[in-house]
């Protein structure tokens, strides 16, 4: 017996979108997040060097000229990338650090915790994940495309969490609270970023990559013993 045929909706592709206004495509915002999602994947793989705009047109599939057209260049992309979640990564944690601000004697595992649980959510989704191992790859990118990018997404909370620190282990002083800081993102970039060492190291069973509570357990079990070390 012969099924009779599913009406399915066909979606329009990019190059056939119509426009509005001077060479502005319509579903603009959509096109946008588009080329930004393909530009996130392929930076994270190859680095800002290794990236050549045409691959990252060919995966959203529009022109090059649309991409000049929404970023002005590929270091302007770059920057549209790695803001786009850094921003709301940088403001989450300030949020969170408004409340351990207010007390006398901040615990040490709250103020990592509240530097952590703001990227926890990114390991869910395969753009995520793709976000934080661009993030851990930038601190390997000539000095004049990371410096500002770092600067301006996360300068202003990481010299909070400096501060916070301190008033957390008032013993400590402002050279060895950088350090630690320091350190601190370190061991978050490099645990969070899909390196797959766990995947090579932990005997087979034993490592669930989708275990987030163990993750950030023992992330922070790790972090607050560096940060209390004498």
């Amino acid at each position: 017996m012969t099924k009779p045929a599913q009406h399915q909706k066909k979606t329009p592709s990019r190059r056939s979108r119509k426009v509005n206004g001077p060479g502005r495509p319509e579903g603009a915002s959509v096109v946008r997040d588009e080329i930004l999602d393909a530009a996130e994947v392929i930076f994270s793989d190859k680095g800002y060097a290794g990236t050549p705009l045409r691959e990252i047109a060919e995966q959203a599939n529009v022109t090059q000229a649309l991409i000049s057209y929404y970023f002005g260049s590929k270091f302007g992309l770059f920057q549209a990338v790695f803001l786009r979640r850094s921003e709301l990564v940088s403001q989450e944690r300030l949020e969170a650090l408004k409340a351990l601000e207010t007390q006398a004697a901040p615990k040490v595992s709250e103020i990592v915790r509240s530097f952590l649980e703001p990227v926890l959510s990114l390991r869910a989704t395969f753009q995520g994940r793709a976000f934080l191992r661009l993030q851990a790859r930038l601190h390997t990118e000539p000095s004049e495309i990371s410096y500002s990018l770092r600067s301006e997404a996360y300068g202003g909370s990481t010299q909070r969490y400096v501060a916070v620190l301190r008033k957390a282990l008032p013993k400590l002083n402002e050279l060895d609270a950088c350090w630690r800081v320091t350190f601190m993102i370190g061991t978050y970039l490099y645990a969070f970023s899909d390196s797959h060492r766990m995947d090579e190291m932990a005997p087979k069973g034993l490592y669930d990559v989708d275990d987030t509570e163990e993750l950030i357990n023992q992330v922070t079990r790790f972090m607050v013993g560096g940060l209390k070390a004498e």
